[in-house]
């Protein structure tokens, strides 16, 4: 049995913040945002109210709403994230806690961007050893937390959203899957988390923001995801071609647009949000295939490949049937 589809969610802040309203608190302008990476705006928390928490328990509803199970039949909760609420206890718990699926085990997972399709190929392995027959998985990210709203050169990228799947063991649905890490390129893209602090050292430091080398992750990004793609193409023995849509991580419109080109694709095979959502670390891909199939674009049977990259350094890759 593999991992199917069955419903999926999305949530975003209410408020967003454009190129424009970033160009008066930093030294930026849209033009300078947009033609380096795609993106017109990105949505922030802007209340005590919206956390990591809510937007994941909103999405989670509304895939489960999507696919017709009751928050009961849910076997996994799995949720990807970098910026959880708490340290302990972890997001899936607290989602869980929220549903009232109190029948779930429930965990997070932390390979950054990378990280729903980490939790999509664990929850896939679940269900191939017949252990689950469900499972919610989520990706989700309040990063505006974690970024320093001083240096233009990150917090143009990224946005605060969240993004659910609802899967269910089936005889179809995922066909080939990979997934990868290269920790020796760990400091190109990292946030550190508190220091050391105990009777034997107190070291007083707050901890650090976000930090990104742009033109390393971009290279990496080009040269990986299209390696994935042609690796798990290969492993199907499908032509590109036979792909319906590319669902790719919503880092950069600029890296998406290289790896259409490497792969010899049109564009159109390539659905994009980034231009309104910015980089929303593992949620991008959920958000996004949550909009792609709430636009009625897709149809039983529809082959779908879903590529990511992030920190770690991680990289993975799904093909599925929808």
């Amino acid at each position: 049995m593999r991992a199917r589809i069955i419903g999926t969610g999305s949530c975003l802040p209410d408020k967003s913040a454009t190129n424009e309203y970033l160009s008066t608190i930093v030294d930026t302008s849209d033009s300078w945002i947009q033609s380096r990476t795609g993106i017109r705006e990105r949505h922030l928390v802007s209340s005590e109210t919206e956390t990591t928490l809510s937007m994941a328990a909103s999405a989670a509803r509304a895939a489960l709403e999507d696919s017709g199970l009751l928050p009961e039949q849910i076997d996994l909760i799995i949720v990807a994230t970098v910026s959880s609420d708490f340290i302990t206890p972890s997001a899936a718990c607290m989602v869980q806690k929220e549903l009232g699926a109190m029948k779930a085990a429930a965990f997070d997972i932390n390979a950054a961007c990378s990280g729903f399709l980490f939790a999509l190929h664990a929850a896939d392995a679940y269900f191939q050893a017949g252990i689950y027959q469900t499972a919610l998985i989520i990706g989700v990210e309040t990063l505006s937390k974690i970024i320093d709203w001083t240096d233009r050169s990150t917090c143009v990228l990224f946005g605060d959203g969240a993004g659910a799947v609802v899967a269910k063991a089936s005889q179809e649905g995922m066909i080939a899957s990979l997934q990868g890490s290269d920790g020796t390129g760990g400091e190109i893209l990292m946030c550190k988390n508190r220091a050391n602090n105990n009777p034997y050292i107190a070291t007083g430091t707050a901890p650090d923001y976000l930090y990104m080398d742009g033109q390393e992750v971009f290279k990496f990004a080009v040269k990986k995801v299209p390696a994935c793609i042609q690796s798990l193409l290969a492993q199907a023995e499908l032509p590109a071609s036979e792909v319906k849509y590319y669902l790719l991580h919503q880092a950069n419109y600029r890296i998406i647009a290289s790896i259409a080109r490497k792969l010899k694709l049109p564009l159109e095979k390539f659905p994009s949000n980034v231009d309104h959502c910015g980089n929303t670390s593992a949620a991008s891909i959920p958000i996004l295939l949550d909009e792609v199939h709430k636009a009625g674009k897709l149809s039983p049977g529809d082959l779908l490949l879903l590529s990511g990259f992030g920190a770690g350094l991680t990289w993975g890759a799904a093909l599925l049937k929808w």
